[in-house]
């Protein structure tokens, strides 16, 4: 009988941790989004986002004569953001531009596009009204 009882508790220990285990391992993720760097200083057109479209954009053949609207070549980049509706100074957050770059617009950006970094220059050049400077 002794036998018997001892097989028991090794069974219902071996139960036990092996519910422990997995309860354990059972667990929602959560994903802390990584906080977007804030630009403070003054953000130029030419000197800081055109040379984010040369890279990210035009530079890859997605956004150059020929490509995708809006065209962001360094000779018509200003006129198709301002005169296509991609900016609003009004609500920067919301600018087309902007969503599309952050991953919410109606066409998602290659993995390849701007960096976090390269959002907060955009969002903070249109904070400072989109001036073409």
């Amino acid at each position: 009988m002794n036998l018997i009882k001892t097989r028991w508790k090794i069974f219902l220990g071996g139960v036990t941790i092996t519910t422990c285990f997995l309860l354990n391992g059972c667990y929602d993720d959560i994903v802390v989004p990584m906080p977007t760097p804030v630009v403070t200083g003054e953000v130029s057109f030419v000197q800081d986002i055109q040379p984010i479209f040369n890279a990210s954009c035009n530079g890859v053949g997605c956004h150059n004569n020929g490509g995708v609207a809006p065209i962001l070549t360094s000779n018509t980049a200003y006129g198709a953001l301002i005169n296509g509706g991609y900016i609003d100074t009004q609500n920067p957050s919301s600018s087309g531009l902007y969503q599309w770059m952050i991953g919410n617009g109606d066409i998602d950006m290659p993995p390849s596009g701007p960096i976090a970094s390269a959002n907060a220059t955009v969002l903070a050049w249109i904070q400072q009204g989109a001036l073409n400077n």
